[in-house]
């Protein structure tokens, strides 16, 4: 028979399924995936569920329906002092995955180039191959993931079309700085190309750092699309509710890409998605600070262990260095015999990069979106792991 998609044959199964799968298997406590383990906000649990009952079960309009829409709207001017027009500027889509591939798709064409940063989530190369654009990859470095200015502006040309800015970034929780975020603006104006920004985690920061839009920027109202996810801001991963905010100019290109790939939302969940971007901002608020603490409950815990426990400013995750513990394998093999034997599972930092051969080898993410009890009997698996097994018995 004639042979099948090249690119999507040679893409392997995701890292998430593949340890997620182990950590089945094992019967391990899942800190790699990132979602978590609690229920979101009752009201809006409640509203999804009353919504299915009022017979408004079919299509809704296919950006969006106007009270979620319009609540997007209001959200961007609480939040961020941006006036957005809902009806020409929100384009609600079927999760913040559907989203990042619509927008790539609005703006590029076979051979355009994709700046993007390392380490980043696994779906954007794929996506952007697929869609015959050419990957430009920048590299951050860790402990400090610190902007590389220099190497930043040399990946940008005459075929640069956009970039794709992941703040606050997964999987190293780095949020960027204003200063950061100006230097890219400044090269996005001087080479005339969009942003594709993934803000799923706009609400999760800590430490008082604070999400800045790239959007907010002067020079840049016209050139982003700025994705927020109802999954990440109100626990409720599976729902797959995402939004789009873009300039009137580029959210025609976005719709028609939306309709391509799913058409439309449920739209009970988009008007529970309402409810919630309408809560005050209390509960914003509290967001971020229970994930703080169950961040600093996580990060002391690793740290008494042993591990390198970098910062991290925003986002579900913590990575960690395990090299002072004695590991003498990869993150890789790392992560499958926490797996097994301590029965915790991470997920490989080098599974972030196009590359893994070439990436860093000693760094595991842990996701702490997690009951407070799931994490301590983590950190206490890990700590009977430890003690079990002598120095040099660590390799595995």
């Amino acid at each position: 028979m004639k042979p099948l998609n090249a690119l999507l044959s040679a893409t392997g199964t995701t890292v998430f399924t593949v340890m997620s799968a182990l950590a089945v298997q094992h019967g391990s406590i899942n800190l790699g995936q990132g979602f978590p383990d609690y229920e979101g906000p009752e009201d809006v649990v409640k509203a999804a569920a009353d919504a299915l009952l009022d017979n408004r079960n079919q299509y809704p309009p296919m950006t969006g329906l106007p009270e979620l829409r319009q609540a997007v709207a209001d959200a961007n001017r609480r939040f961020y002092g941006l006036t957005i027009d809902p009806a020409t500027e929100v384009v609600v889509t079927s999760g913040a995955t559907e989203a990042l591939t619509a927008c790539l798709m609005a703006v590029l064409n076979p051979g355009d180039e994709v700046v993007l940063f390392e380490p980043l989530y696994d779906t954007y190369l794929p996506v952007i191959r697929m869609l015959g654009a050419v990957p430009k990859l920048v590299r951050l470095t860790p402990p400090k993931w610190d902007l590389p200015r220099d190497a930043l502006a040399a990946a940008f040309g005459p075929k640069t079309k956009a970039v794709l800015l992941n703040t606050p970034l997964n999987p190293a929780s780095k949020v960027f700085t204003a200063a950061e975020l100006a230097f890219i603006a400044d090269l996005l104006q001087r080479h005339d190309a969009y942003a594709v920004c993934d803000e799923v985690y706009e609400h999760l920061t800590f430490d008082g750092w604070k999400h800045i839009p790239l959007m907010t920027l002067p020079g840049m109202r016209g050139r982003c699309m700025r994705i927020g996810s109802a999954g990440k801001t109100f626990s409720l991963t599976g729902w797959k509710v995402g939004y789009i905010t873009c300039d009137a100019s580029l959210a025609p290109n976005v719709a028609k890409a939306h309709q391509l790939l799913t058409f439309t939302t449920p739209p009970n969940l988009q008007r529970a998605v309402a409810v919630g971007l309408n809560k005050d901002d209390s509960y914003f608020g509290s967001l971020s600070a229970e994930l703080q603490a169950k961040r600093d409950r996580l990060a002391a815990g690793l740290e008494k262990l042993g591990f390198g426990v970098l910062e991290a400013r925003g986002s579900y995750f913590i990575t960690a260095d395990f090299s002072p513990l004695g590991f003498s394998g990869d993150d890789v093999a790392f992560c499958r015999h926490i797996t097994e034997a301590a029965k915790v599972t991470a997920i490989p930092v080098s599974a972030f990069y196009d590359n893994p051969a070439d990436a860093p080898k000693h760094y595991a993410r842990f996701a702490f979106c997690k009951n407070d009890a799931v994490l301590d009997e983590a950190l206490a698996r890990l700590t009977a792991w430890k003690a079990a097994r002598a120095p040099e018995a660590l390799a595995g």
